[in-house]
């Protein structure tokens, strides 16, 4: 491997890092929405979580206040875990773009 390999692949580390870094920002502006089981949880594409409340159609927002002890730890597990998974898809979609730009993949 002479000097110029070496180089190229250093500039394609900074290429692959630059767009890894790109994708990291898109998904930390995509906003997630997950209503389960009169559960609301908003959550980024990169897994943050904005918050956690309950719906007022289902007159659910008085179990999720912790003060009274009426939070319903399955339903609010349950509904983060459905979240989990909508940001995972929507990070998947998001590396593809990503995986289609280097090269060998």
């Amino acid at each position: 491997m002479g000097l110029m390999d070496g180089l190229k692949q250093m500039g394609d580390l900074k290429k692959m890092r630059d767009q890894a870094m790109e994708v990291q920002k898109r998904l930390a502006g995509i906003k997630i929405t997950v209503e389960h089981k009169g559960v609301i949880v908003v959550m980024t594409a990169d897994q943050k979580i904005i918050s956690i409340s309950g719906d007022p159609s289902t007159g659910s927002t008085s179990s999720l206040q912790v003060g009274s002890g009426q939070v319903d730890l399955e339903k609010v597990t349950e509904a983060v875990n459905e979240s989990l998974k909508q940001s995972q898809k929507v990070a998947a979609e998001e590396m593809k773009s990503l995986m289609g730009g280097m090269p060998g993949m």
